[in-house]
């Protein structure tokens, strides 16, 4: 792709020697400029191995890795000047106030003090910090925290920036900070590679998702292609009574085995082709039957049943139309 910010073409890492384990199998990963590119995968898939050879921190055993047009091998040092990282933990300083810590991370980078300074007002104003600039970073919420991080990943403003479960450990107030933090920066321009356990997270920022297993890329699409791959809608059915599951699910316009059945939520799912004659039809033939529904609902599959359905069963490679 001519406009990739990010190219990987049959990436390869074992740890251990040759006995050991492959964290990436032959991994392919193409990531379109201006855009977040979401990368999902279980504990141990190779999501973090993916980044850390990204941003020039491993060596790839095999295979060609190029980031901002540049190959991570024969031209590490041009490919740090255009990238951002910001990992799983914070790496501030608690006593400093956030301009400190900014002007740190500024001069650390080479910036002139003024520059570093300057730098550090406008990523304080951008990240909606510049009222606690001055406040040590201990006294900071978890959501304050991680903008301040991420602004801080920012200081040399990166073509492309990897961001490594950015949300993790913090609550849905922060989760939201930094969600509007990332639309923000993609807004301006820059590559955002996410990796996450948060299938939510992808779900609301990514462009488009690569699903990562045993080192390998098993499904990539947008949001809707890959719930496509679980086949589509699905109707809910919250029962009155759990006694009646097994009798309802013989109403159901589908084969048994499809039907997903939860007795502790009273629940019946099955995945439905015609959203409104399964609407009208289940209703009908509950209420046929006798048996009392409190909820019927018709849903999109969510990303967290697309990610069970893709790590948990076929690893064949797929991929969404």
């Amino acid at each position: 792709m001519a406009d990739a910010a990010i190219t990987v073409e049959g990436a390869r890492k074992k740890y251990g020697g040759k006995a050991g384990k492959n964290a990436l199998d032959g991994l392919d990963l193409t990531v379109a400029r201006g855009t977040v590119h979401g990368v999902l995968g279980p504990n141990g898939a190779g999501k973090t191995t993916l980044v850390r050879i990204l941003s020039t921190l491993l060596w790839p055993d095999a295979g060609r890795v190029e980031v901002a047009g540049h190959d991570v091998l024969r031209q590490a040092y041009e490919v740090r000047l255009r990238i951002g990282l910001l990992g799983q933990h914070a790496a501030l300083d608690e006593e400093l106030g956030g301009h400190q810590n900014l002007e740190m991370f500024g001069r650390l980078y080479h910036l002139g003090a003024r520059h570093a300074r300057v730098r550090a007002d406008e990523l304080l104003e951008r990240f909606g910090l510049a009222d606690t600039g001055r406040k040590p970073v201990r006294q900071y919420s978890g959501g304050m925290r991680r903008r301040l991080d991420l602004a801080a990943s920012l200081i040399t403003d990166p073509e492309v920036l990897f961001l490594d479960e950015p949300t993790t450990g913090l609550d849905p107030r922060g989760r939201a900070e930094v969600w509007s933090a990332v639309r923000s920066l993609v807004g301006g321009g820059t590559t955002v590679l996410l990796t996450t356990q948060y299938l939510e997270e992808a779900d609301q920022l990514a462009h488009r998702i690569s699903v990562v297993d045993a080192g390998r890329v098993i499904a990539d699409g947008t949001a809707d292609e890959l719930k496509a791959l679980t086949g589509g809608d699905r109707i809910d059915v919250v029962l009155r009574d759990a006694g009646q599951l097994g009798a309802a699910v013989a109403l159901l316009p589908v084969p048994k085995d499809d039907v997903r059945v939860d007795p502790d939520r009273r629940l019946l799912s099955a995945p439905v082709t015609d959203r409104m004659a399964a609407l009208s039809g289940v209703v009908h033939a509950l209420e046929e039957a006798g048996i009392e529904a409190v909820d019927v609902a018709l849903r999109r599959p969510t990303l967290d049943e697309v990610f069970l359905h893709l790590t948990g069963g076929d690893h064949r490679v797929k991929e969404a139309a």
